[in-house]
């Protein structure tokens, strides 16, 4: 347990110096104790007070939108995976892929690709969905304008090429499989928990209340559907906290 805090603690402090962070972040790392293995740089994250939720498998991911760059201002300080920044390596800052997933980066502006590496977590500026490293956006024409309209793609987890031969892309391990539900709230009175569970019965067609023990005093969780992924959960998730439930989270059944 104090190994799992400690990299929690770790993760922590890694994001407020990660690739768009600045000590005026506020951040903080959510622990998910019905999933104790999860990976630290997989956990639920805040920076700002927004919700960051990281997915657990990138297959098939692709996206589009704008790209920015870091470089000699961040050059030796801490990635998020605990490594040390090298803006000269070709890696890249995303706020929800796994760590170590290389991406395929085009620039919409003038057709140029690269193949990037994550290792960081950002940018945590609106409309920004990828932070490349110097020579990276070098690479793709980014370094002068700023920022530039790209598509992503990812490939996977990269594996050495054998007797000269090209290097192959291994997709990543599905390892969120299991049974999942949506705690939307926790109540010490009974009849206010079992009054919101009727109201997303309505809504969700599917909600329970469970009642748990802590320290002493009974709480009654209300929680709902049950999902096969945490992939799945994840997207109930993000649609239940946008109905006006910003506090929900996912947990293990």
């Amino acid at each position: 347990m104090v190994k799992f805090i400690q990299k929690s603690c770790l993760l922590l402090a890694v994001l407020l110096l990660a690739a768009c962070g600045t000590p005026t972040y506020h951040t903080r790392v959510i622990d998910t104790p019905s999933q104790p293995n999860l990976k630290p740089t997989q956990k639920p994250y805040e920076v700002n007070g927004q919700r960051y939720q990281p997915i657990p498998s990138a297959n098939g991911f692709v996206d589009e939108g704008l790209a920015s760059w870091y470089g000699k201002k961040f050059h030796g300080r801490k990635t998020s995976n605990g490594e040390t920044y090298d803006m000269y390596a070709m890696t890249a800052a995303h706020k929800t892929l796994p760590m170590n997933v290389h991406l395929k980066v085009t620039n919409l502006n003038n057709g140029r690709s690269t193949v990037v590496r994550v290792n960081d977590r950002g940018p945590f500026v609106r409309s920004r969905i990828i932070d490349l490293s110097y020579s990276a956006a070098k690479e793709l024409g980014v370094v002068g304008p700023g920022t530039a309209p790209v598509r992503i793609e990812a490939l996977g987890y990269k594996e050495a090429g054998e007797g000269g031969q090209v290097a192959r892309y291994r997709q990543p391990e599905n390892y969120d499989l299991g049974s999942f539900m949506v705690q939307v709230g926790a109540f010490t009175i009974k009849e206010n928990a079992y009054r919101l569970s009727a109201k997303l019965q309505k809504q969700y067609g599917s909600a329970v209340v469970v009642e748990a023990l802590v320290d002493g005093r009974i709480f009654y969780r209300v929680r709902v559907g049950l999902y096969n992924s945490l992939a799945q959960a994840n997207d109930a998730l993000m649609k239940i906290e946008a109905n006006g439930y910003p506090n929900s989270l996912i947990v293990a059944r």
